[in-house]
């Protein structure tokens, strides 16, 4: 019998890796805000704001691709923050990131199951009482499969990433065999009119598509994990959001090439009625069933990264020592796994999609995107570029070019989901000084 502490081990490989960024980022989200995006833009533009989610997706993916390769480790951005910060601040901002993440990590997996349970409605027409059992038990069921070594999860992604990829491709083979699938190219600008109206309706759109592209850093969190990091880290982000922008953005065209403008904005289910149009009733209902797929797999690829946060934190005593340990047997934190489950659980029985997607971009933006990309900065300046095996390019060009769009997206979340994040950070501040004084965390390494 092996006597050896449980470890992490890096067991994930390129093609894990990227599967597990890719079935993270296309959930349930282009789905159902497909609709939503079209009505803020309420034109053919419409295809502007799933650009302008890819571009930020690609310069913000260059941070943490930089940090990435240098800081290899379960957690991601709470050693990220620790190490950019430095001794005077890193505690507090690493601690701040955890935090948020017990709050927001749960937010994203119960957005997941919240989307699944709607979706479901195409065939089910269930109350609201249904809807919310339905979403409860997709969390239970997430969890149970997580609970099981991480090689045994890398066969799994890779399995739920090829349901993914087969019900993308077939959304767009339909659009482009329909033989109108450059129409929607050709008419982009009808109508525009590059004025005020126009970006701030870009802003609010740009909320939803961003929530539909997040997920292309995962890879991050699970850093203690991945074999080659230097090397795969940056290249899992850059292939999963080309990948992902190509496949969003010929899902748009072939939905808009077959469905009328004003159906998209009102359909419920507008990829399921799509391929209803094009191949029948039947067809429909499959299609329905695989997207419900793609929203399990997102969600179970979401759970599978934020499980790692705190037990990092935890086991470089930065946060509560109660996540620090991985199960005995099967190597992995079992207890971040269920108590982020948990509260998700009950964030799945208690909130709405739309506050859902609102409230999980405005809470972690200031501390994690733009907080990340300032602490990048600062340990460039103190580490020097030679301490980076992978660096970006132009930088630090891309780099103040997120910080400026995650700005703006943060202002287009709108006031309340402002506040809340807000409100987040200051509560996090005071469990963060109350943590100290009690000696519940070790801050001297940062102090």
């Amino acid at each position: 019998m092996s006597t050896d502490k449980p470890h992490l081990e890096r067991k994930l490989s390129l093609l894990h890796a990227t599967s597990i960024n890719m079935i993270d980022m296309v959930g349930i989200g282009p789905f159902v805000v497909l609709s939503v995006v079209a009505q803020i833009m309420a034109g053919p533009y419409f295809l502007y704001a799933w650009i302008a989610g890819a571009v930020l997706s690609y310069v913000d993916a260059m941070v943490w691709s930089q940090l990435g390769a240098a800081l290899p480790m379960a957690g991601g951005s709470f050693h990220f923050l620790k190490e950019g910060y430095g001794k005077k601040w890193g505690s507090l901002m690493s601690f701040l990131f955890v935090w948020q993440t017990m709050i927001q990590a749960p937010l994203v997996i119960a957005s997941a199951a919240i989307g699944f349970s709607q979706y479901a409605n195409y065939f089910f027409h269930l109350n609201f009482w249904q809807e919310k059992a339905v979403s409860g038990s997709v969390v239970i069921l997430v969890i149970a499969l997580l609970y099981r070594k991480i090689e045994s999860i890398g066969k799994i992604s890779v399995f739920l990433w090829m349901g993914v990829m087969g019900t993308m491709l077939w959304i767009i083979i339909g659009g482009i065999a329909h033989g109108q699938f450059l129409e929607p190219i050709k008419h982009i600008n009808d109508g525009f009119t590059l004025q005020h109206g126009f970006v701030a309706a870009l802003g609010f759109a740009s909320v939803k598509t961003v929530y539909s592209y997040l997920g292309y850093y995962n890879v991050c969190h699970l850093g203690g994990e991945i074999k080659n990091p230097s090397k795969n880290i940056p290249r899992s982000m850059f292939i999963s959001i080309t990948g992902i922008a190509i496949l969003y953005l010929a899902m748009n065209i072939s939905v808009a090439s077959v469905l009328p403008f004003q159906t998209i904005i009102d359909s419920k289910f507008v990829v399921s009625d799509y391929i209803k149009a094009l191949f029948g009733p039947t067809a429909g209902a499959i299609v329905t069933v695989l997207i419900l797929l793609v929203a399990f797999a997102s969600l179970f690829a979401a759970t599978l990264g934020y499980s790692r946060i705190p037990y990092a934190a935890a086991s470089n005593k930065s946060f509560f020592s109660y996540f620090s340990t991985l199960h005995p047997k099967l190597h992995f934190p079992h207890r971040s796994l269920l108590v982020l489950g948990s509260i998700a659980f009950v964030f799945s029985l208690l909130f709405r999609l739309k506050e859902v997607i609102d409230g999980i971009l405005a809470m972690r933006i200031l501390i994690q995107f733009i907080g990340q990309a300032i602490g990048l900065l600062l340990l460039v300046k103190r580490k020097g570029k030679s301490f980076f095996p992978w660096k970006m390019p132009l930088y630090p060009i891309p780099l103040f070019i997120a910080i400026l769009i995650w700005g703006a997206i943060f202002f287009s979340t709108g006031t309340k989901m402002m506040l809340s994040g807000l409100a987040v950070i200051s509560l996090g501040l005071i469990a963060y000084f109350v943590a100290k004084k009690m000696k519940w965390i070790d801050t001297e390494t940062a102090e």
